[in-house]
């Protein structure tokens, strides 16, 4: 017999309480568990718990004992009724990271969210990834996180669902995050339903040029409404709580550090140093090249600038070892460089903007505009002795907080360069901000199409894959990979609304402690803003006046007026031109509109109504093309990235109509855009795309699992309508095309912009509205990136029908009616234009007089060759027997010539007759000489006798 003793549960260490589940009055239990099953007996009784909706405040936790909020002690931290998550060093407990189970096994998917430390970092190639976390909220409650989403080119959602699966109502703001700039970190925040919520982050990438994409960040997520927290948090290494009650702890300053559950920092050694937030402290290194960078001194009173040599702060090398580099001496001080134009000098020492109405190229003092000219507002930042006031610089990295106070650019002269950096990753970041613009006073704002625009001249050197972006708020607009040779870029902005440009520039996007690129540099030499609001002038140009007299003030222009030369004042354009941009000085501002279009009524765009004449072996043929005058739409596809996503290029046609207005809309539904900001345009500029030609990314619902299909990548594909022409003639078909070129929106390797045309070919069996396709050799539209073909086929790109295109068919007389048809001429090429003409009907006679003439000169002539046939049958009859009677008397009176020999030949017969042989086969003509020779006179009659070596005679 075997007897197992169990020992009481005498200690609390031995056992732990929990509450029940709630019943259907709110109420539970709270019960003793052991911590192993079976280990001890004697537990507590269950006693009432509180009530399941009860929670304690922030920096406290309920002590499950005495069921009593009970304040957390120096080191740790509670949220009281929620959890926060901020280390990062390995995926925390109940959280879980996997790949869309849809990709195929040969897609090779096995990317997931890579915790770093500080924050996670999700996937960098175009797998769909997801990091979840379950959790049961006893009350209302809500979620936030922080995080970083840099790359349009990821898909970044955030979504949750119920116990059953179930996806939970959320709007678009909710579910679809936004973009943050460079260097900035955003917060999102959901309200979550009492009840289990499953939390769902996820990211898919775009791969579609090859380039990776940039991962997003995620940190410091913190959900409020759990019922109660039983224990505080501890505070993460390189953090403290001094005090107890603490709901958050601190990061340690710099030089010094902290463990686990830290009240405290620790100092560093004074050979050691740490940055903020650091758990361990590192052995500082010696001065190098890299620790160190140069800087121009501001002007002094004598207008003198100076070289210097500046540690790289907090500074963290060691200058007294061996190995280590002093600081280079100061520089030789040097005559200050001018001011920009539009300033001038204002002590030897100090440049400020010149006053309103007045103008300066920077080595001038200020002067007034001569009369008929007025200011040309702007900025001309050429000369960079001082950062100007409405620029500033910064360092960011991600990972890495020691560039934060760092200046990401330095000022140098002639041109601005970028920073050391605290690292090879740094995103240094330079920023330009632009309060608005502010037209010419001789041009209409509304309608214009150029507010302002913005150029620079820039270069890299790098020996590595370092990349220079040049953005408008957060929306990459160009980008340039490697070194790039001095050049200039140039950027038109189409909205008077204010806009923060930005260019960051990253040595390499891998990370390392070791600085191998510290010499690769990105330098701008100038950046110049047309028509800035709080601008300053460098020079002056021509304005409208009222009257040519001296004094006269300058007066707007109405819309597609120029400015004539010769006496200041507006003149409108000539038919068929448009003003170009804001400069309506002479008439050579009014730019002819290309063929087959024509201006708007203010003269700001030249566009195509929908009607096109051309002129064809003196044909005019004629094309109305009305019916394709709303947005043609065409979807291509599907393709495939690399890791197997599927999507499709869709692209959207304005062709003709709307006054030139561009109605193809690209819409990117992947961010919180309303319809109610695509209605009034308030939105960013990268929210949607209106212009001729425009081309999205979509990815279908069941690509990766999406609700519904989304829409991104919206680019513009042709914003100038540059003309209507007949292209080509093929089997006596005409196409014709329509040309449309991009003028904004450039890629680095399409030096002349994007283009695209639009072929029209006719084909009688399509619909009005036709069918819209691409090459077969370039199924996504183009095969360089640049130029971009389409074929619209359509029975509306056929020209008018004219009379020409039919011709008439006269059927048969049938009593007294004639019936004249009309068909068209085959095969058909025409349509619309001229009606087929009805069926006409003519009186007619059965037999015409032209066959009445005719059967009477038949019978006429039948009778005549009857009458002479009897005619000469009876003279002939006649002459026959002239004939008999003269051989007869010739017979008797043997006064018959001689003939060649009476005798008969040796061996004939002894037969002595004569046959006479009448030929009555006599031709007609010999019988018409017969009737000639006996109407001479001659009555005598002639008979020719044939002789023959027979017996016979022969008469003939």
């Amino acid at each position: 017999m075997f007897n197992m003793w169990i020992s009481a549960c005498v200690f609390q260490t031995d056992y732990y309480f929990e509450y029940t589940e709630c019943d259907s009055t709110g109420s539970r239990w709270r019960v003793a568990i052991p911590h192993s099953q079976g280990s001890c007996s004697g537990l507590p009784e269950p006693v009432r718990g509180t009530d399941c909706t009860f929670s304690c405040e922030a920096g406290e936790f309920l002590e499950m004992s005495s069921q009593q909020c009970t304040s957390c002690a120096a080191g740790s931290y509670s949220l009281g009724s929620g959890v926060r998550f901020d280390q990062w060093d390995s995926i925390p407990a109940g959280f879980s990271t996997f790949t869309d189970l849809d990709i195929p096994v040969s897609f090779n998917c096995s990317s997931s969210w890579t915790p770093q430390g500080t924050h996670l970092e999700s996937n960098r190639d175009d797998c769909t990834v997801s990091l979840v976390y379950a959790v049961h909220l006893m009350k209302q409650g809500s979620v936030s996180f922080d995080y970083q989403y840099l790359d349009s080119n990821v898909f970044f959602e955030f979504f949750i669902q119920n116990d059953q699966c179930q996806e939970m109502d959320q709007t678009g703001s909710e579910k679809w995050i936004k973009l943050t700039s460079n260097g900035e970190w955003g917060t999102h925040t959901v309200n979550l339903k009492s009840g289990t919520n499953i939390l769902y982050w996820r990211t898919t990438g775009m791969l579609l040029g090859g380039k990776p994409v940039k991962p997003v960040l995620l940190k410091n997520i913190q959900i409020e409404g759990v019922a109660y927290t039983s224990e505080c948090f501890p505070c993460r290494p390189g953090t403290f709580s001094k005090t107890p009650g603490s709901s958050s702890c601190d990061l340690c300053p710099r030089n010094t550090y902290s463990g686990k559950g830290a009240s405290s920092c620790t100092p560093c050694s004074k050979t050691q140093y740490s940055q903020e937030g650091w758990s361990e402290c590192k052995e500082r290194p010696p001065c190098s090249e890299k620790d160190y960078f140069q800087i121009h001194t501001a002007c002094d009173s004598d207008g003198k600038t100076q070289m210097l040599y500046r540690w790289v702060e907090p500074q963290v090398c060691v200058e007294n070892v061996t190995g280590a580099v002093t600081l280079p001496p100061s520089g030789e001080k040097e005559d200050c460089p001018p001011c920009n134009p539009g300033f001038y000098m204002h002590n030897s020492s100090t440049c400020l903007p010149c006053p309103q109405g007045t103008y300066s190229d920077g080595t001038t003092e200020c002067q007034r505009c001569p009369g008929g000219t007025e200011p040309s507002l702007g900025y001309e930042y050429k000369w960079w002795n001082i950062l100007p006031r409405n620029m500033k610089t910064s360092c960011f990295n991600v990972g890495n907080s020691k560039c934060d106070e760092m200046n990401g650019w330095e000022v140098a002269g002639d041109h601005i360069r970028v920073g050391v950096g605290g690292s090879d990753n740094d995103y240094l970041i330079l920023n330009l901000r632009v309060p608005g613009f502010k037209l010419p006073t001789s041009v209409d704002d509304a309608s214009a199409t150029e507010f302002g625009r913005i150029t620079f001249i820039f270069e890299t050197d790098c020996s590595a894959d370092c990349e220079l972006y040049f953005m408008i708020s957060t929306n990459v607009v160009e980008s340039w990979v490697g070194s790039k040779p001095r050049q200039a870029y140039t950027h038109t902005m189409t909205k008077n609304a204010s806009v923060s440009y930005t260019w960051a520039f990253q040595r390499t996007n891998k990370a390392s402690d070791v600085r191998q690129y510290v010499n690769d540099i990105a330098k701008i030499y100038s950046i110049t803003v047309t028509n800035a609001m709080d601008g300053s002038a460098s020079g002056c140009h021509a304005c409208a006046m009222m009257s040519q007299q001296d004094g006269s003030s300058c007066v707007p222009c109405p819309a597609g007026h120029f400015i004539n030369k010769d006496t200041n004042q507006c003149q409108e354009c000539p038919p068929n031109t448009f003003l170009s941009g804001h400069h309506i000085y002479g008439k050579e501002a009014c730019q002819p509109c290309g063929p087959g279009s024509k201006n708007n009524k203010e003269h700001s765009v030249c566009f195509n109504d929908c009607t096109f004449s051309h002129l064809d072996q003196n044909r005019t043929l004629t094309y109305d093309l009305s019916a394709l005058s709303s947005v043609g739409s065409i979807m291509n596809g599907p393709s495939f990235t690399s890791k197997g996503t599927k999507y499709y290029h869709q692209f959207n046609i304005s062709l003709c109509g709307a006054e030139g207005r561009k109605v193809a809309v690209c819409t990117d539904n992947v961010t919180d855009l309303s319809s109610k900001d695509l209605q009034n345009e308030s939105a960013d500029l990268n929210n949607f795309i209106k212009t001729f030609v425009c081309q999205s990314t979509i990815i279908p619902a069941d690509g990766r699992g999406f609700r519904t299909s989304l829409s991104s990548q919206s680019i513009s594909l042709a914003d100038t309508f540059l003309g209507e022409l007949i292209s080509l003639t093929v089997f006596n078909i005409h196409e014709v095309s329509h040309a449309h070129q991009g003028c904004i929106y450039f890629l680095s390797s399409c030096l002349n912009g994007r283009s695209t045309v639009v072929t029209l070919r006719c084909n009688p069996e399509k619909s009005a509205r036709g069918e819209l396709t691409v090459p077969s050799k370039c199924p996504a539209g183009t095969c360089n990136g640049c130029e971009f073909h389409f074929l619209w086929e359509s029975s509306s790109a056929c020209p008018l029908c004219t009379e020409t295109d039919y011709h008439s068919i006269e059927g048969a007389c049938k009593g007294g009616v004639q019936d004249t048809l009309y068909v068209w001429n085959e095969p058909k090429f025409c349509t619309k234009g001229v009606l087929l003409p009805n069926k006409t009907s003519a009186q007619c006679e059965v037999v015409s007089l032209w066959v009445k003439a005719g059967i009477g000169g038949g019978a006429f002539m039948a009778v005549l060759l009857v009458s002479l046939t009897c005619y000469f049958w009876k003279k002939n009859k006649r002459l026959e027997y002239k004939y008999s009677r003269l051989v007869m008397s010739a017979n008797k009176d043997c006064e018959l010539p001689a003939a060649d020999s009476c005798a008969l030949a040796e061996g004939e017969g002894e037969e002595n007759e004569d046959d006479v042989v009448y030929s009555n086969t006599a031709s007609l003509l010999g019988k018409l000489k017969a009737i000639a020779s006996k109407a001479d006179g001659d009555n005598s009659e002639s008979v020719q006798l044939k002789s023959s070596q027979s017996e016979r005679w022969v008469w003939g």
